[in-house]
């Protein structure tokens, strides 16, 4: 099944891909100026690529809470199901923003912001969390060493 990451932002929206081979990638993101013309971004990209489930970060408080951009976030998974008639599945984001911006930090890149690499990078950390869990996947892979 081809799956749709999203890390919704009010200005970009990170996107990745991702199928039954359960890995995630990260694809160009909606940057477009307007939300409508972000949703069309959106659209096209469920068309090309016959996207069969939204998975979309939410941003819940370091506690666990829901706080205002986690109910914008709400609103925007609303949108979604109302514009494009499939399935949607949330799934915690917090720090993956940050995690995205350390690594590239120590690969000594510096990305411009607007161009929404961090965005679709962060994208792929939660759709690649979600792919894990859905595929059953078992990451805790033990050192060769110790199976001798």
């Amino acid at each position: 099944m081809n799956v749709l990451g999203i890390d919704y932002g009010e200005k970009r929206i990170g996107l990745s891909f991702g199928d039954s081979l359960g890995l995630a990638v990260p694809i160009a993101a909606a940057v477009e100026p307007t939300v409508e013309k972000r949703f069309e971004h959106i659209g096209a990209v469920i068309q090309d690529r016959r996207i069969k489930k939204l998975v979309v970060g939410m941003p819940y408080n370091m506690n666990g809470s829901s706080g205002f951009k986690a109910k914008e976030v709400e609103e925007f998974i609303g949108q979604l199901e109302k514009q494009f008639s499939l399935p949607v599945v949330s799934i915690d984001e917090r720090l993956t923003s940050h995690q995205v911006e350390e690594e590239l930090k120590k690969q000594g890149r510096k990305v411009d912001r607007r161009s929404g690499e961090i965005d679709s990078r962060a994208a792929t950390l939660i759709l690649q969390d979600y792919l894990d869990r859905d595929l059953g996947l078992n990451l805790d892979i033990p050192d060769p060493e110790e199976l001798s």
